[in-house]
């Protein structure tokens, strides 16, 4: 209840991991154009380009369990361990996500902004393995200063000797502002490669942008990439309110209604149209989904019949039965 005493509905059922997983897809394909346009290394490189970064801002460890999964279909890359649980338990993956040491604000900041350097040194020397990944939160203070002085001159030669990739994490401003100011110092100090696309890849240092996160900044982020000759794989996304939060079932205009009934023995079609706004019409009759022409149609019939020809749905759950139990590989192959 709310304060006024009405009811309030359960945030987990507003965000609804269908609507999640179809965000999550359309925006890997999104990075996979990119990705193929100007990397060499595509498709090694994908399933970790949108990290989840969506647990804290949900209502639950069922929302962040159910979302997180969600997500996973489609990428490798996440912060919500309670995804990993859920696909553990119930979807025989026994490790589904993936993440790196990574700093917060407050593991920087608690040195102190006189010693910012000292907190930054110390990533390296706890998590600059040879071959590894570790990424730093750059903006507790100044972005462009720790860039140009602490990161590319006073410790430039020991991110370079330690031998693993440092990823710099801008987390305020303007995300395509921001990204780009990132990539262009940390390539003025730390130089780049040429790709056989033609693209330039930067030497030993990479960019996670974690903060504004969406669709439009995606597109932004990565066109601006492109128009400056760099790689898509220099910059990497983690999206948290935007991926688990906000969304609702009116994301994808996406509901679950009656569609037909048994009356007197036969069945009858039930649906809405309102006059006031006709994009709400929905779907009547006894409905399955066939493949037509490479694409998913929907079809309804006046009757119903277990053996619909060329039907793709499958009975998943039947009086209290669970019926299939697919596992998350099963799954991330159909997506």
């Amino acid at each position: 209840m709310d304060k006024a005493g009405r009811e309030v509905a359960h945030s987990a059922e507003q965000r609804d991991p269908t609507t999640v997983a179809t965000q999550s897809y359309h925006i890997r394909e999104i990075i996979r154009a990119v990705l193929e346009q100007t990397s060499d290394r595509a498709a090694e490189e994908l399933p970790f380009k949108l990290h989840d970064f969506g647990s804290r801002g949900v209502s639950s460890r069922e929302s962040a369990g159910l979302g997180g999964l969600a997500h996973l279909i489609n990428f490798q890359g996440s912060d919500t361990l309670e995804a990993l649980r859920v696909a553990r338990n119930h979807y025989g993956a026994d490790m589904a996500g993936f993440s790196i040491p990574a700093a917060e604000h407050s593991t920087i900041t608690s040195w102190g902004k006189e010693h910012e350097v000292d907190a930054y040194r110390n990533m390296i020397r706890q998590f600059g393995k040879p071959g590894g990944l570790y990424a730093v939160v750059s903006d507790s203070y100044d972005l462009k200063y720790a860039i140009n002085v602490h990161w590319g001159e006073t410790l430039r030669q020991e991110v370079i000797d330690c031998g693993a990739t440092l990823v710099v994490r801008p987390d305020s401003g303007e995300p395509p502002a921001m990204v780009r100011l990132a990539v262009n110092a940390l390539a003025a100090k730390f130089g780049t490669s040429t790709n056989s696309k033609g693209f330039k890849v930067l030497n030993h240092v990479r960019v996670l942008q974690g903060d504004g996160i969406d669709e439009t900044t995606i597109r932004q982020i990565l066109q601006n990439l492109v128009v400056d000759g760099y790689s898509a794989e220099n910059v990497a996304f983690g999206m948290g309110g935007a991926l688990l939060q906000k969304v609702d079932r009116d994301t994808q205009r996406f509901a679950y209604k009656a569609s037909a009934g048994l009356i007197d023995g036969e069945y009858r079609g039930i649906y809405k149209d309102p006059v006031t706004d006709p994009g709400k019409r929905s779907k009547d009759g006894v409905l399955d989904l066939v493949q037509e022409n490479g694409r998913m149609v929907t079809k309804a019939y006046k009757t119903f019949d277990t053996d619909f020809p060329g039907s793709l749905m499958r009975t998943v759950y039947r009086d209290g039965e669970m019926l299939v139990r697919d596992t998350l590989d099963e799954v991330r192959g159909r997506a």
